[in-house]
C-alpha cells in the first residue's frame, strides 16, 4: 500500500529531488547530508557503489553543472516500518529511461536518508 501523502514518505521525494540539483551535486557537504552511512547503490550500468565512491564520483556524473539534467516523475512512497520509506520513480537523462527504486531511513539525527538505490534501465 502506497502512502504517498505520509511526511516521510514527501521527505524522501524532497531528499531525492535534492540529490538531482546540479548545486548539492557539486556540494560534498551537502550531498554527504542526504547519504546514510551506510550507502550502497546499483546503478543503470550494474556497478555496486559505496556511499565514498558515490560521494567523489557525484559531481563528475549526470545532473551535475555541465551534465544532462536528471528529469525525475511518477514518484511513489510506501512507509515500510517507522523512519524506513520505499520509493519509486523514474528518471530520463540524455534520453535514456530508467526506473528507480530507493530506501530511505530516518538516522540518529533525525532526518531521512538515503540508504539504498538501485536504476533499471528501460529498454528502448
Amino acid at each position: 500500500m502506497t502512502h504517498d501523502r505520509h511526511p516521510d514518505v514527501a521527505e524522501a521525494v524532497e531528499g531525492e529531488r535534492r540529490l538531482h540539483d546540479p548545486a548539492v551535486r557539486l556540494s560534498a557537504d551537502l550531498a554527504e547530508a542526504l547519504f546514510d552511512p551506510e550507502f550502497v547503490e546499483v546503478g543503470a550500468s550494474g556497478r555496486r557503489w559505496t556511499r565514498a565512491e558515490m560521494l567523489a564520483a557525484l559531481p563528475g556524473l549526470h545532473g551535475g553543472a555541465d551534465g544532462p539534467p536528471i528529469v525525475a516523475t511518477a514518484f511513489a512512497g510506501t512507509v515500510l516500518a517507522a523512519g524506513l520509506v520505499h520509493l519509486t520513480y523514474e528518471t530520463v537523462i540524455d534520453g535514456r529511461h530508467a526506473r528507480r527504486s530507493s530506501l530511505w531511513r530516518r538516522g540518529p539525527g533525525g532526518t531521512l536518508r538515503l540508504y539504498y538505490h538501485q536504476a533499471t534501465p528501460v529498454p528502448a
